[in-house]
């Protein structure tokens, strides 16, 4: 197996000679590794934290799957790679946009890198919005990328495999813990079938929206993870772990969605002509319903003087925990501010951002309403199953970021 060294983005990556295999648990806040591991039922992830690091690190903001997945995949931040969230108002359009192509990326993928230095790279992802963006400048030189959501449509010639259900199995729904498990399986059979050894394994946070660490269908979710994750340990791969941001209940203590309608507050107080965008706005709104604990607002022509009445008022709103102008949300958050609005919002722990009630279906939303977005969701897991280099795991002991992940898996082994 080759080890040849690469630079992408700034970056030198010199992976160990074996299989490298990096999970992004979408939506896995920690308490779902505890919970599991303190019943028992997450063995091989224990022996890995363990035999190697568990910590936490600080994903990208606003802690949705898009933007983590990207820098994850690009190691380093939205300011760079210039997806800021699944959405966003185009000004120089006037249109709301999804941010699900690679169209959007201003910086590489390491994946063609790694192909490049002789790697045999396959990159399999739940969601299948994810896999154009995975993919790029990948497909054509020998490598793969596939969604478990659209497995059964892979072609050779557009996604570098055929036949992924006679390899993995039934394409399942992505309304489900199997869309996940789906993507963990598949990458043990190309590792063992030969078909990948550098592998990145994206999952979808269908169960983490749905059902509280505590709760028996995620305790057996994680289990069915920790049964893949032995597989590729026993495989020898080297394998490093993160999520793309946590998850929490954003309810009432009536069980109802806990939404401050911020387009409508605003219009309200100052009249027409405000835009709140809500970045996590996806295809999948059974997932969340398009709402979250972050939102960008485009304020219409007033002035300083209105702008700042603006904020202000904000500001004050119950439930809100941070208002800040363009300039300093895109300093203090790595984000690219062309693709921004005027002002940023975050909400409470429990608090989740809407535009307006009619434009969110709350009947889509199956059970309580669980959701991300915000600074409560920013902190992820860390892991990497091999013993670290002194010099990471003191760079561990600062502040790692999620999208560091692929560096540490690399670099930071004492292989």
């Amino acid at each position: 197996m080759r080890t040849v060294s690469f630079c992408v983005n700034g970056r030198s990556y010199s992976p160990p000679p074996r299989p490298v295999a990096v999970i992004c648990l979408d939506g896995s806040a920690d308490e779902y590794l505890d919970a599991a591991i303190a019943r028992g039922r997450m063995p091989h992830l224990q022996r890995m934290a363990l035999s190697g690091y568990r910590g936490f690190a600080r994903g990208a903001m606003p802690s949705f799957t898009n933007v983590n997945n990207s820098s994850i995949v690009t190691g380093v931040p939205p300011s760079v790679h210039g997806i800021g969230g699944n959405f966003f108002f185009d000004t120089a359009t006037g249109e709301e946009v999804m941010m699900n192509s690679a169209k959007f990326l201003r910086a590489d993928t390491i994946f063609p890198a790694a192909q490049r230095a002789g790697r045999k790279v396959a990159v399999v992802t739940a969601k299948e919005k994810l896999r154009d963006i995975f993919a790029h400048g990948l497909i054509g030189t020998g490598g793969i990328a596939f969604s478990s959501e659209k497995a059964n449509l892979a072609l050779r010639e557009t996604h570098g495999i055929g036949e992924v259900e006679v390899l993995v199995g039934k394409t399942p729904s992505i309304y489900s813990g199997d869309a996940s498990l789906y993507v963990l399986k598949a990458g043990v059979r190309l590792l063992e079938a030969g078909l990948g050894d550098f592998l990145y394994l994206s999952t979808t946070d269908y169960m983490q929206h749905k059902f509280a660490p505590e709760q028996p269908e995620a305790l057996e979710f994680y289990a069915s993870i920790d049964v893949e994750l032995g597989r590729l340990l026993q495989a020898g791969a080297v394998v490093g772990l993160t999520a793309d941001h946590g998850m929490n209940a954003k309810q009432k203590a009536d069980g109802s969605p806990n939404v401050v309608y911020l387009e409508s507050e605003l219009v309200s107080k100052f009249g027409p002509g405000f835009r709140v965008i809500l970045p996590i706005t996806d295809p999948y709104v059974v997932h969340h319903g398009a709402l979250g604990s972050f939102a960008q607002v485009h304020l219409p022509p007033g002035g300083a003087a209105k702008n700042s009445a603006v904020l202000g008022f904000i500001r004050e709103l119950p439930g809100v925990t941070e208002v800040l102008e363009r300039d300093t949300a895109a300093r203090l958050m790595e984000l690219p501010p062309d693709r921004m609005g005027d002002l940023v919002v975050c909400s409470k722990r429990d608090v989740v951002l809407g535009r307006t009630p009619d434009r969110h279906n709350l009947k889509a939303l199956e059970g309580g309403l669980r959701s991300h977005g915000g600074r409560y969701e920013e902190m992820v897991p860390f892991l990497v199953s091999h013993l670290l280099k002194p010099e990471y795991a003191a760079r561990a002991k600062a502040d790692p970021r999620n999208f560091d992940i692929f560096d540490f898996t690399c670099n930071g082994t004492s292989l």
